[in-house]
């Protein structure tokens, strides 16, 4: 049997048999802190040190640890980590303080590692207690080869210490994708998806190129009851990349939720994407509940769709693209053709960045891609960070020759003459 227990930002879990009562780690002091340093120069007690520098592995707390492999997420940095794992019996006793204490260092740059540490509360635990404790760590790679020195002590001293490589490499087919985080860079893993994003420098241009974009924050379960960061790390990820683009010089957001058929948040034309106020509107989702109203739309959200699409194509905006994003929109009523046509010959360029996991299971176009299609849009299958970097640049690219192609054009009035 596995309990898991959220403990502020990290799961713990406990593996106990069936009937057995289980004290768990109950007051969690955070994740891994970067060590600070002072003067360039960072503290670590004279005996943590000596322990990473003995390469020896140390079992006198009793504990299993696995390193989890490099893997690039669609945020475009590899993430890597380790679960330890705890016997209950080898913490029963007292309150214990458990400190854990390592070090990544780029096989590049030998002499700049980077220290963390981590420390974990644990209550009164019975003596009799059985099953295992199991805590996690994580942290955020540039591409690159890495060696970890991992220690884990308790307030009597005893330490658990553990050593291993890490190669954090692209395949030779994805070498032009550029990461997120520059080579043999090692930062703490933040799980925050909606921070602020820090000034771009932007290309200087008459009229800067504005994008709009309708994003649909939905689980890529359609009958999910909850919207998992894993939901939309990737749209996230979209709505960055893109904001990023030194040629684009504004922004407007439309983001959506077909489930509750509500728009949670507008942002009007404006130098870059408000992330914040982004991600508190996202937080206001609440799929598990169920609007009565809602239920007496016989086709509530074909009409919700429709009404949006119509709507912002009908904008006094004119932006210089239109991008959809989000998982498939799979309705029983398609978005009427008819009422899409008078917008068909838009002149601005449509796309819409599909993010399917797993496309193999709807294989099919979804409501919004029949829609794109109208608009003679072109449609990007999002399943891989690889896929991401690659759309994007895509689009990217011919929004900018488009606009070249527009700008550039005579006019009418300069033909006559």
């Amino acid at each position: 049997m596995i309990r898991w227990v959220r403990l502020n930002t990290r799961w713990f879990a406990t593996r106990a048999p069936l009937g057995c009562v289980v004290l768990l780690l109950s007051s969690y002091a955070g994740a891994q802190s970067p060590v600070p340093s002072v003067g360039g120069l960072v503290r670590i007690f004279h005996t943590d040190m000596a322990i990473l520098e003995a390469q020896d592995i140390r079992k006198d707390l009793n504990c299993t640890v696995t390193p989890a492999k490099p893997i690039l997420s669609f945020d475009l940095k590899f993430h890597a980590g380790y679960d330890v794992i705890v016997p209950l019996k080898d913490l029963a006793g007292s309150e214990n303080q458990l400190t854990i204490l390592f070090r990544v260092t780029p096989e590049g740059h030998k002499d700049d590692p980077t220290f963390f540490v981590q420390h974990v509360r644990v209550p009164l635990i019975d003596d009799e207690a059985k099953g295992d404790a199991t805590l996690s760590g994580m942290v955020d790679l540039g591409e690159g080869n890495y060696h970890v020195d991992w220690l884990m002590r308790d307030r009597g001293e005893r330490v658990c210490s553990f050593y291993w490589d890490m190669d954090a490499s692209l395949p030779s087919k994805d070498k032009q994708i550029e990461l997120a985080i520059g080579a043999d860079a090692v930062e703490r893993a933040d799980g925050e998806q909606f921070t602020a994003e820090p000034p771009i420098e932007r290309k200087a241009a008459a009229q800067p190129l504005n994008i709009k974009l309708l994003v649909n924050f939905g689980p890529q379960n359609h009958d999910a009851a909850a919207l998992r960061p894993l939901d939309t790390l990737a749209l996230v990820s979209i709505l960055r990349r893109i904001s990023r683009e030194p040629q684009f010089g504004k922004f407007s957001l439309v983001a959506f939720n077909m489930q509750e058929q509500r728009v949670l948040y507008r942002q009007k034309s404006e130098d870059k994407i408000d992330f914040p106020a982004l991600g508190e509107a996202i937080g206001s989702i609440k799929l598990g509940t169920v609007d009565l109203k809602r239920l007496s739309q016989k086709h509530g959200e074909t009409d919700f769709l429709t009404e949006l699409i119509t709507n912002e194509m009908h904008g006094e905006d004119h932006p210089d693209a239109l991008v959809f994003a989000g998982p498939k929109v799979m309705l029983d009523e398609a978005v009427p053709q008819e009422t899409l046509k008078p917008f068909a010959d838009v002149e601005y360029p449509v796309f819409y960045m599909n993010y399917a996991l797993n496309p193999q299971a709807v294989p099919w176009r979804d409501s919004i891609s029949r829609a794109v299609k109208v608009f003679k849009g072109t449609e990007y299958t999002i399943s891989r960070p690889r896929d991401l970097w690659f759309a994007v640049t895509e689009m990217v690219s011919r929004i900018v020759k488009l606009k070249h192609v527009r700008s550039s054009a005579p006019s009418l009035g300069q033909v006559n003459q």
